[in-house]
């Protein structure tokens, strides 16, 4: 059996927690199988050497125009493709799509096209498709809701993660058995503490994202650097040991440099492993940070968390959590902002906050165990 994992990647890596989380479960229940990715170029997610070194077969895929040219390596000898380890569409059994967010006005139409496209394509072949718990809407224009309409109508199994994405998702759709929504599912894997980390210059976590720059009206972008150094700085003045935590890439480098600064000097750790990230954060007294997997990381562990985000996906996970009021606006006035980052460092008030995030974890942990026997129940038809 082939098992293609499609949409996650190495730069961000609340996607590569996606990725391990699928490899560790889909390889504890499918030994046999062969897992396949497609290579992006060199400079994006999936590079082919990191493909090939995190144990995937590559995929040969290129999809431009409406077509699929990544078929056109069939026209190579069988015995070429074989040893290069190249997997064609056609060859792929499952197809297991972790994309996070990428089916939204937001994005644009483009990925919601390909998906429609390529959906079609795969219930031609018998390929089993499924959409892994993400986030997905909202949908106004009429190409956009007519692809997603399409995709749907050819997928297996389509999870949105919260109950603002179903909305979108059935507005287009309606009710539809194929439609089962199921919390993000990163949640169950364990975080490694890195031996570096310093608790007595590590307490508070601020997770920055670039997305609250390019993906936010004028007033909101420009807000949010001078906001997270407010944070930085009141989490200073109260002893609360605050650091910063890259989570993706060279532009939440340049926002963690730009806080540290403007907050007098802070720590700013840069780590490369998924699995590290997750244990920084469960091992942190609070967060602060606008990352979606990274306040999954933490909340699920239990660590008392505030938020501000770009998109619906935030205040759903909150709500989630049992803890709406933890997402916080840029634009909240300076006693505001003071009253919850009190609540979120104060011992007595921290330590019940995460007594009930543990509550709600233990719950929302059996949910994605559930998903699992879900997703398991749609490989084994193929069997």
């Amino acid at each position: 059996m082939i098992i293609e994992i499609r949409k996650a990647g190495f730069v961000n890596k609340g996607a590569e927690l996606m990725l391990r989380a699928i490899m560790e479960k889909v390889q504890a229940a499918y030994p046999e199988a062969l897992l396949t990715m497609a290579p992006t170029h060199s400079g994006a997610s999936m590079p082919f050497r990191k493909v090939v070194d995190h144990g995937f077969y590559p995929k040969a895929s290129l999809y431009r125009y409406g077509f699929q040219l990544g078929d056109l390596a069939r026209l190579a000898p069988r015995k070429l493709r074989e040893m290069y380890g190249l997997v064609l569409d056609r060859d792929v059994d499952v197809v297991i799509d972790a994309a996070g967010f990428s089916y939204s006005d937001q994005w644009g139409d483009r990925s919601s096209r390909e998906l429609a496209h390529s959906a079609a394509r795969w219930r031609k072949q018998g390929t089993k498709v499924i959409l892994m718990p993400q986030a997905f809407g909202p949908y106004t224009g009429k190409r956009i809701r007519k692809a997603i309409l399409r995709a749907v109508d050819n997928i297996d199994l389509v999870m949105p993660r919260e109950q603002t994405s179903y909305d979108y998702l059935t507005d287009v759709t309606g009710e539809r058995e194929n439609i089962r929504q199921y919390p993000d599912f990163t949640n169950l894997v364990e975080g490694v503490v890195p031996e570096y980390l310093d608790r007595d210059r590590h307490g508070v976590c601020l997770v920055p994202n670039y997305r609250m720059v390019d993906k936010t009206d004028g007033s909101r972008s420009s807000a949010y650097l001078p906001f997270m150094v407010r944070c930085a700085q009141q989490l200073r003045e109260k002893g609360a040991k605050p650091f910063i935590l890259v989570h993706e890439g060279a532009n939440d480098r340049w926002l963690a440099d730009q806080i540290s600064e403007g907050a007098g000097g802070l720590p700013v750790l840069v780590e490369d492993d998924p699995l590290k990230i997750k244990g920084i954060l469960g091992a942190s007294f609070a967060t602060i940070g606008s990352r979606f997997h990274g306040l999954v990381s933490a909340l699920s562990q239990g660590v008392p968390s505030l938020a501000t985000g770009w998109s619906h996906k935030y205040q759903e996970l909150f709500r989630d959590y049992g803890f709406p009021e933890g997402v916080v606006s840029v634009d909240d006035a300076g006693h505001e902002l003071a009253d919850k980052i009190d609540r979120l460092v104060d011992k007595r008030s921290n330590r019940e906050l995460s007594e009930s995030l543990k509550v709600e974890s233990a719950r929302l942990k059996s949910r994605s165990e559930e998903m699992w026997g879900e997703v398991f129940s749609v490989i084994d038809r193929i069997r």
